[in-house]
């Protein structure tokens, strides 16, 4: 099988819309968190806030999305944006060997201030951040040196250059044209909650630079300051690898 080109991120990190993008190139087969579907919403969802009578996919396993995305990668080049804190049930050495892989992080104030007006009621195992950092960790002690990683702050200031950077990095061509699109449905992202937390993405017509948005930690809500203390240090770890920004205006 073709080795599967993977970026794994956290909730609220700009990685559908980097998905979205992968999608407009139309040299890969793309799949928008198939493991998360199966964590959130297969036929033993592992999420921590899971009640009866939530969304349940009848069939859906890990060994059965595995089964899909090796066939995928058989027939050839494969992408999917995933988050690590779902990987677990088949997190080991050798499924982690049939991937090329990459990281997007997120400073985490922004990701959990974006994650709490949906979630007011979010459990840090949905943070995703530890997973992420520990991922990272075991890459880069396997391989001797660290997987690329890319900041959404570095992505949403200089686009196209962090995407270029980025391709160089996961060895595929750069394809300028992918960072447009038409503003439409995005069913393909919507398994969750009929895809409740990409209007944005709807609405939007590109990947492109966009204004500094600033966030206040003393505006804001408790649980996202109490996770925020809990997760930073992951983020910063991984922040200190990150493929730096061309050099240019701020």
């Amino acid at each position: 099988m073709t080795p599967i080109l993977a970026l794994w991120a956290v909730p609220r990190s700009t990685s559908t819309a980097f998905e979205w993008m992968m999608r407009q190139r139309g040299d890969m087969e793309c799949f928008h968190e198939p493991f998360g579907e199966v964590w959130y919403q297969g036929d033993e969802p592992l999420w921590p806030r899971f009640a009866e009578g939530e969304v349940r996919t009848p069939g859906l396993t890990y060994d059965v999305r595995w089964a899909e995305l090796r066939a995928a990668a058989d027939r050839g080049p494969v992408f999917i944006k995933d988050f690590p804190m779902y990987l677990d049930p088949v997190w080991t050495a050798d499924f982690l060997a049939h991937f090329r892989h990459s990281f997007l992080i997120r400073d985490p104030l922004k990701s959990l201030s974006s994650m709490y007006p949906h979630w007011p009621d979010f459990h840090i195992d949905e943070t995703g951040f530890e997973p992420q950092r520990r991922l990272f960790d075991e890459l880069a002690e396997r391989d001797g040196t660290p997987p690329p990683v890319i900041d959404s702050y570095d992505l949403l200031e200089r686009t196209v250059e962090m995407i270029e950077a980025w391709c160089v990095a996961v060895g595929i061509p750069f394809m300028p044209g992918a960072l447009s699109w038409e503003p439409g449905p995005r069913d393909e992202v919507s398994w969750w909650d009929a895809g409740s937390f990409h209007s944005n993405l709807r609405n939007s017509d590109g990947l492109r630079p966009q204004v500094r948005r600033k966030v206040s930690f003393d505006e804001a809500p408790d649980r996202v300051k109490w996770a925020y203390e809990i997760v930073l240090p992951h983020y910063e770890h991984m922040q200190a690898h990150r493929i730096p920004p061309v050099a240019g205006p701020a």
